[in-house]
């Protein structure tokens, strides 16, 4: 009988993973986003119930690995898959990719959690949030020297000073920079979440010369076995799931 998995995603990359697996495995989303219709894996939506829920599911469901592939800052979700995982005595592999990494001409400002978000855009008045949902808790917040632009995957109200752009990567170099020069930013704020859907953003904000709030990412647990790239998880995937 092959082994089950457990794919927590959520996530471009994690998509890729659940195109590989077969009707035998399971794809966990949040309940955020689309749900994709053009897998052969069970999809499953929904939270677990913390980390103690999500370990009776691992036995109830006979999980025999569990393979975290969400986004870089879900560190809840994360925090709790390896507790889940340990408990259920199941193995919890990562999906880590690798963060972005300043280059010559960028100006980034490093950042801790939404307090140093604030902080850091004082200056500016034109800001481009690029942080996904959480600047729309705060719209009612907007100082009045500021516009701020969210872009994020959630169709949502703005006002004459807050302005939601719903929309969902790969964005391209002359779409960041169609946006950026019609938006007149002085500023992007940014999570660090590696990988290429979404770096064309750094690539035109050097080009603009705009510094970047960049959100520092929050520490993860460790895994029993990390990936950097979904090719790599594929690779492996095949092979292993026969002998866990």
């Amino acid at each position: 009988m092959t082994a089950r998995i457990l794919l927590l995603g959520g996530t471009g990359d994690a998509l890729r993973i659940a195109r590989a697996l077969g009707p035998e495995h399971v794809y966990s989303l949040a309940g955020l986003g689309r749900v994709p219709a053009d897998l052969a894996c069970a999809v499953r939506v929904g939270g677990f119930g913390g980390a103690e829920g999500l370990a009776r599911y691992l036995a109830e469901e006979r999980i025999a690995l569990v393979l975290d592939a969400t986004h870089p800052y879900a560190a809840q979700i994360s925090a709790n898959a390896a507790r889940a995982s340990a408990a259920a005595q199941v193995p919890y592999w990562a999906l880590r990719r690798a963060p972005w990494q300043p280059q010559r001409g960028d100006d980034w400002r490093m950042v801790d959690g939404w307090a140093g978000v604030i902080e850091a855009i004082a200056p500016f008045s034109r800001v481009l949030f690029t942080l996904g949902r959480e600047p729309l808790a705060h719209l009612d917040e907007v100082p009045m020297h500021q516009h701020w632009t969210v872009r994020c995957l959630d169709a949502h109200a703005g006002h004459a000073r807050a302005g939601v752009i719903d929309a969902r990567g790969p964005f391209t170099l002359e779409g960041e920079r169609m946006l950026c020069e019609a938006g007149r930013f002085d500023v992007i704020v940014s999570k660090n979440s590696g990988g290429d859907a979404t770096e064309a953003k750094l690539a035109i904000a050097r080009e603009l010369g705009l510094p970047v709030v960049m959100m520092r990412r929050p520490a993860l647990p460790p895994a029993q076995r990390e990936f950097t790239t979904v090719q790599d998880v594929i690779d492996v995937l095949g092979n292993v799931v026969q002998h866990i």
